[in-house]
Parts: structure tokens; sequence; C-alpha cells
């Protein structure tokens, strides 16, 4: 079962989420102003959405969590200056933040600390997006570039300090501001679709780092959305229509939107802000006009339709329900709260903390065993746990033993964890290297075979 959960630049419109299947509303989220790409699931834990206030100044703005069984904020984070786009990788461990100037900063969730902070553009970044094996960060940014980041290469010291650049790809075709970003599957071979102000949408390849085709549209595209299939990418327009494009078979010349529109859905009043793909096949469209439309992408006819309270629709989520909630929680947060708990991460470091201060201060462990709720959404800080077992150790309590086999089952199996992140992108980075060295001796063939 699939939540849809839709956000507003006005602060009184709120998040507002309903059930996909029935349309049935499940639950208002307070004060929240989000801008667009400012909206996040992370791990299918909580909400996260950056926030921007009417007079934004160098300190202004701030990040917001939101708990499945409170409307009401539970988490602020000031970061060190406004943050536009955020995003979630799929496990929901490390949550990127893209800066208005320029800059791009790193968070890992359960501590909130600050692993990185990184110049990645010359101008504000506007978009960013995880690959699906969490290994590659895409940015955009007003400065029209677009731009790949592998993970590995960032967060290595070494790399880091020998490299020239931190990017692995950066294209820059557009030439105005970077509207929209999305990733296919496929890890190191995915495709990249981008949206631009200068009318187009480029289809890139990760792998090889360079442009496959090129799209121009009749009116500005601010959001797009890829076919599950990876055949057709949907593409929202100012003018209210959304246009399917081919993403790579040949499409006839002869189309009256132009080369590689192949047709389009039409139905807002304003224009189309934000799309996404649900996995029951349908496609979402938010817009300027407050409305939220459901379409199947087969008949091209409307599904459903939701309007937020106040205000443009300017984000759009689909998750899939969380198992610990059922229709019970949403109509009473209250039960919902005490029976799977609330506690939600601390809030984000503002700077970058020395590794042996992290140790000591920001460190988070879980601990299923000592508290009522799902293993995914309880944290505490070391020292706060060491406080305990000071405690617990001056009562000569059985449960000081208790607590520090629990932090280092946790210890060891967030190491762990971390190899299988790290293997996974040697792998990916490997990959690409071969593929590198192959496509270069191919094409070295093909010369001499010519001469």
């Amino acid at each position: 079962m699939e939540l849809l959960i839709a956000s507003s630049s006005v602060a009184d419109a709120g998040i507002g989420c309903w059930d996909l299947e029935s349309g049935a509303e499940q639950l208002r989220y307070k004060s929240c102003a989000s801008p667009p790409h400012g909206l996040a699931c992370v791990g299918q834990r909580f909400l996260a959405s950056s926030q921007l206030r009417e007079q934004p100044s160098a300190s202004s703005g701030s990040i917001l969590y939101w708990s499945w069984s409170k409307p009401q904020v539970e988490v602020k984070s000031l970061p060190a200056e406004p943050i536009k786009p955020i995003a979630a990788n799929s496990h929901g461990t490390y949550i990127a933040g893209g800066g208005q100037s320029g800059d791009i900063y790193m968070w890992e969730v359960a501590s909130g600390r600050l692993l990185k902070k990184w110049h990645a553009h010359y101008r504000a970044v506007t978009c960013l997006v995880f690959s699906q094996d969490g290994s590659f960060l895409i940015s955009g940014s007003e400065d029209g570039c677009v731009r790949i980041w592998s993970l590995l290469t960032v967060f290595e010291e070494c790399e880091s300090q020998r490299a020239s650049h931190l990017y692995l790809h950066s294209f820059t075709g557009h030439t105005l501001r970077i509207t929209d970003i999305v990733i296919g599957y496929g890890g190191v071979s995915a495709t990249i679709v981008s949206a631009s102000e200068d009318r187009t949408c480029k289809v890139w390849s990760l792998l090889k780092g360079r442009l496959l085709r090129n799209i121009v549209f009749p009116s500005v595209i601010d959001a797009i959305a890829l076919d599950p299939a990876e055949h057709v990418f949907y593409a929202g327009s100012r003018d209210g229509s959304i246009y399917i494009a081919a993403l790579n078979a040949e499409s006839p010349s002869t189309s009256s939107y132009g080369m590689h529109i192949i047709g389009s859905l039409s139905d807002h009043s304003k224009a189309v802000t934000c799309l996404a793909y649900s996995t029951g096949d349908l496609l979402i469209s938010g817009s300027e006009d407050g409305m939220v439309r459901v379409w199947d992408p087969i008949t091209h006819n409307i599904v459903r339709m939701f309007r937020l309270a106040k205000g443009p629709v300017n984000n759009i989520l689909v998750v899939r329900r969380p198992l610990y909630l059922n229709l019970g929680s949403f109509s009473n947060p209250h039960t919902s709260s005490r029976r799977h708990g609330s506690q939600l991460p601390p809030p984000l470091d503002k700077y970058v903390t020395s590794a042996d201060e992290d140790v000591d201060n920001k460190g988070v462990i879980r601990l299923p065993s000592l508290y009522n709720a799902p293993r995914d959404a309880s944290y505490i800080s070391h020292r706060t746990i060491d406080n305990h077992l000071k405690e617990l150790q001056q009562q000569g309590s059985s449960a000081a033993t208790e607590m520090e086999v629990e932090r280092l089952k946790h210890e060891c199996n967030r190491t762990l964890q971390m190899v299988q992140q790290w293997k996974k992108m040697y792998e990916n980075l490997h990959e690409f290297c071969v593929n590198e060295l192959l496509d270069g001796d191919q094409v070295d063939g093909s010369k001499r075979n010519a001469v």
C-alpha cells in the first residue's frame, strides 16, 4: 500500500498525506513551506523538509522532521546557510542538502553529524538525487551545470586531495537554470535525464559521461518522471501540459510537438511543478493550481484528484506505508505514538566536526530492546548511554552489562553495513573503469582498421 505526500511553498498549506489506493486523507502536517525539491522521505521512517523564510538572510532557513504519527514538527535543524533541495539515499543513511552558495552538505542521519561539505557549483544548487544503489549523487544548479559525484571519491580524503576536482562528470550542455533531474536503474550504467529553463531535456549516459539525446519542448519543463520500463519519460511544463518523450527509441520527426515528443496529457490549468511514478503504474502530477492528479499512463485518463489546502503544489512523494502503521495509526496519532514511539534522530550539525569530537559527543546507536519502537526509528546518543551506564554501574545493576552488550552489537552491525556500502561503491567504480578501458580499446581498434 502506498502513500501520496504533497507539499506547498505556502506555510498554511502544510503537507498533505493520502492513501493512494482509497483516496482517503491520512494526516495533514502543519506549518511547512518547502521549496521545490525540498521534501524527502528518509528510509520510510520520517519526513524531512527544507524551509526558507520569506526574507532570506545568510543564516535563515531550516530543515524539519515529522514522524508518521504526529502532525507537529518534532526536530528542527539550523544549517549554516539556506538549504533548498534535499535528498536521502534509499536506506535513509544520509541526507544531502544543496546550499545557496553552491555548496553541498552531506549529513549522517543517525547522528546528525555533518560528514562532508564541498563547493559543487558556482551558483545555488537547485536539484539533488541519489542513484538507486547510493554510490552516486547527481546535482543541478542555477549555473546550468549537472554534475555527478562518486561518494567513494568525495569521502576518500586521499582521493579528494589528489584530484583536481571531485566530480566524476560535469555536463554543461544546458544554458539556463536546472529545474529537475532523474536517474534510472542500472547503477553505473544508469541513464540520467535533466530539465532546464532553456526549454530542453537532455538524456545523459552515466557510464560514458556524454549526451545521448537532446529534446526541445514548446514550454519550460519544471518536472520530469521516468517510465519504470525506461522507454519514455514525462515532462511537466509551465503551459500546464505533461509531454511524453521517447527516451531511447526513434520517434517520427513529424510530431506536432517536436522531435522525440510522442504525446501529451493535459488537464492542469496552471504550470505542472512536480511529477512522480507509483509502483502501481500510475503517474502523479502536481501543479500551481493546487491540484494533484493521478493518471493512468496507458489510457491517459485521470484516476483520482486531490486538493492541497492552500497554495500551489511544489513537491510530490510516493512512498510505501511503513509496516508498523495501519489505518488506525493515522486516525489516532496519540495511540500510535505511544505504541510505536516517535523518537527521531537528533538535529543536523551546523558545521563539520572532527572524528574524535564526534565519537565523544554525537555518535548515535539504536536500542530497540530498551525502547518500544521500530528498529529504525529510535535513536539515542553515546553520551546519554554513557551516563546511563555509569549510573547503573554505580548501582551494581546487571542492566549495565546488557546495555554494553547492546552497544557492542550495534557497533558491530554498523561496521558491517559500512563495509558492504564501501564494497558496493568499489564494485561500481571497478565496473566503470573496466567499461571505460574496453570502450577505449574498441575506439583504437576502429581507428587502426580505418587506417
